[in-house]
């Protein structure tokens, strides 16, 4: 008689299956709807969120969504009561140190809305302590789950479609914060030179920075060249609205065109070969030209956990996949993030290129 434990799950396959308990500190994020709109999938479970201002705790999507009781000011307080796996970040960028601080040393993973941090003293600081507690620190970008960068770069690294990339030109932006309507709350603190960093040379200028590194293999720059603009000075009066950010490798040139002054909501990328280029138009749609000829494409849909970010936190929470040094979400591409980041607002300062150590 065969035993029937031969049919049954083991006990990783059935804990794995269970929801990812989910922590979230802060509600002032306008991305914290790719939470909300999630809550009902069933692979996570929100069990505790911290928010420290009274009135955003009191005044958010998710109070829709839970219990009262799961509301709490203090941020370690929700951590030590609700016991999360893994804390999501929907605050200002300057909080996601604390956020790390809170978390690391009582084992709990992280993951913040790009990008990782304002600067790379809070950035060495956040790795060091994620090192140190073995937790995963990733960093969330809505490009990463974007069909066609990642057609893309199966064309260029496996089918050598294009050849050699010699330049990258990477458009990010839109409007502008205040006129496609973020919120208050939102708009404190993403027009604040110390909450956020800087304006769009931070909010936009991290998807650029992001993938060319991921492109590159985790290579970093020699040098970065920055120039920040003041077009709005009426509306944007202690940040800049438009960055242009020039990052140079050996063989490789990178321009990253941040801005809240496009005419149009875009975040489109084109990528220069020795045989060709690649163009990915918005999330679905590719242009490929070889052996002179352009094709439209659709990109082929990314399969999951690849295919959403909280799927992919529940995986590599849960071990299910491991996150590689070169993947879009890993701690080591994002801390070249945030030091092509600062390096161009320091060289927006001088007006010359900052060169690398």
């Amino acid at each position: 008689m065969i035993s029937l434990l031969f049919f049954l799950p083991s006990f990783s396959d059935a804990q794995n299956s269970k929801p990812l308990r989910l922590g979230v500190a802060g509600v002032s994020h306008g991305h914290l709807h790719e939470v909300i709109v999630r809550m009902d999938r069933g692979d996570f479970e929100v069990v505790g969120v911290a928010e420290p201002d009274a009135r955003i705790r009191e005044n958010n999507g998710l109070r829709k969504k839970l219990d009262a009781s799961l509301f709490y000011a203090d941020l370690g307080e929700m951590l030590d009561k609700t016991k999360p796996e893994v804390v999501v970040a929907y605050g200002s960028i300057y909080d996601h140190l604390a956020v790390v601080e809170a978390c690391a040393p009582r084992g709990i993973h992280v993951m913040v809305e790009k990008p990782l941090a304002v600067n790379m003293e809070h950035a060495n600081r956040m790795a060091k302590l994620a090192r140190k507690n073995n937790i995963l620190l990733l960093t969330n970008y809505e490009t990463t789950w974007y069909h066609t960068n990642h057609e893309a770069y199966r064309l260029i690294k496996d089918q050598k479609e294009i050849g050699e990339i010699t330049r990258i030109n990477v458009y990010d932006g839109h409007q502008g914060p205040f006129e496609i309507g973020c919120g208050k709350e939102f708009t404190d603190w993403l027009t604040d030179p110390k909450l956020n960093g800087g304006g769009a040379v931070i909010d936009f200028g991290c998807y650029g920075a992001n993938l060319a590194t991921w492109l590159m293999d985790g290579q970093r720059p020699i040098r970065v060249y920055g120039v920040l603009e003041h077009q709005k000075p009426y509306l944007y009066t202690k940040v800049d609205d438009d960055a242009t950010i020039v990052v140079e490798y050996p063989s490789v040139v990178v321009q990253i065109m941040a801005s809240w002054n496009w005419p149009i909501n875009r975040k489109d990328m084109h990528i220069y070969g020795s045989r060709g280029y690649i163009y990915q138009d918005n999330s679905d749609e590719m242009r490929i030209y070889a052996n002179r000829k352009e094709v439209k494409e659709q990109a082929p849909k990314l399969q999951a956990p690849y295919n959403d970010s909280f799927y992919y936190l529940k995986a590599a929470v849960r071990g299910d996949i491991q996150v590689s040094p070169k993947d879009l979400s890993s701690l080591e591409n994002n801390l070249i993030v945030v030091e092509i980041l600062e390096s161009a607002i320091k060289s927006a300062k001088t007006g010359k290129p900052v060169r690398l150590k």
